[in-house]
């Protein structure tokens, strides 16, 4: 019986690196949805963390030694340092979640014979948030606004010497030498200042989230009932010339905010980084200028001088028919300007970013005829 060749048809590959129109076929897996209250848990803004440097390693203890050179003298080496803790502000980082609460730097090695010096411990990287605060005992010691700025939060241990070290001429066959020094222990309080160009501050169900998931990618939790937003988000608004503004949407304050009341405190802060304000006033609720005099009572009760930076004020939810009867008695009572606008519908929302770029603009002026440079995205 003779055989017959067979011809395999293989199936061409789902998708191919060389093919420009295969290439699109690629889809990047998207992200499991989270809600707000599961976000509560990696969204982490306080944290307390203990670290401790490295040892020192001992010095050696050793005599030289070989054929024809008994008495070769002390050849101990000195121990290798401890490595430091160092705290380093990361933009990929967004939470103190990742922080654990105890870290410790390598130790250092021990001296060897003939003289040999121990290897230095490695120094331990924290990776933080930038706009983290570093706090001990109350104070402020370090604050990380800029990406790739380091804090050494612990020393490591000075090595210890080698009983070559202490020869000399009275003493000309040492046998002491000491060990590695401890590395330095503190305790250190972590807190994150949310660092944004924009900040949305607004009474709770104001629009806010909503408004930055119509002018950005941020997908804030949104909902018909107070205190949806439990966690601030910030949301890059990309224009034509490449440029970023980052808005931060803080949570709905409170009357009383200033006193710990609702969220209180604990998201005032992130206000403090911002470096203009957008206040967001429901247009659809009866005398609407009251919710504009209570945020700025709130903010200057938290911090004197924090309601007087550069704002707008946006009138939200014009697509509804009192908000149109309330918008001209807004303008009355307000000296600034006043955007209407739905976050809902899209109405007007090319003013709203032509006047955000405007406030960018004037604040990258600010900074750079001051000799500083501006934050940017």
């Amino acid at each position: 019986s003779g055989w017959k060749p067979v011809l395999l048809l293989l199936s061409p590959p789902a998708f191919s690196t060389s093919c420009a129109r295969c290439a699109k076929d690629r889809r990047l897996r998207r992200k499991r949805a989270i809600s707000e209250r599961q976000l509560t848990r990696y969204f982490v803004d306080q944290r307390k963390v203990r670290v401790v440097g490295g040892q020192g390693g001992g010095g050696g203890h050793s005599f030289y030694s070989e054929p024809r050179k008994v008495f070769g003298g002390p050849d101990g080496g000195n121990g290798g340092d401890g490595g430091h803790v160092i705290l380093k502000a990361d933009q990929q980082m967004k939470s103190l979640s990742s922080v654990f609460p105890f870290y410790q730097g390598f130790h250092g090695e021990r001296g060897g014979s003939k003289n040999c010096y121990g290897a230095n411990g490695a120094h331990m990287y924290v990776k933080v948030p930038v706009g983290t605060l570093v706090k001990e005992d109350g104070k402020v010691v370090a604050d990380l606004t800029q990406h790739g700025e380091e804090y050494v939060a612990a020393y490591g241990g000075a090595g210890g010497k080698g009983n070559r070290f202490f020869l000399s001429n009275e003493n000309r066959a040492p046998k002491f030498f000491t060990p590695g020094e401890p590395g330095q222990e503190r305790v250190l309080h972590l807190e994150l200042k949310t660092t944004a160009h924009a900040g949305l501050v607004g009474f709770p169900n104001a629009g806010k989230s909503s408004l930055l998931r119509a002018i950005s990618r941020a997908k804030p939790a949104v909902a018909a009932y107070p205190f949806t937003t439990l966690n601030p988000h910030v949301g890059i608004v990309h224009y034509q010339d490449y440029e970023q503004v980052a808005v931060a949407d803080i949570p709905g304050l409170i009357r009383g905010a200033h006193q710990n009341r609702g969220l209180g405190m604990a998201f005032l802060k992130h206000i403090e980084r911002c470096r203009f304000l957008l206040y967001v006033v429901d247009l659809s609720v009866p005398q609407p200028w009251i919710q504009l005099q209570d945020l700025k009572y709130e903010l200057e009760a938290y911090e004197k001088g924090l309601s007087e930076r550069p704002c707008v004020v946006i009138g939200n939810k014009i697509d509804l028919a009192q908000s149109r009867i309330n918008l001209p008695l807004l303008r009355e009572q307000v000296a600034g300007r006043v955007i209407a606008l739905s976050a809902l519908t899209g109405d007007n929302l090319e003013e709203l970013l032509l006047h955000l770029r405007e406030l960018y603009d004037t604040y990258v002026r600010t900074e750079q005829s001051q000799g500083q440079s501006p934050v940017k995205w």
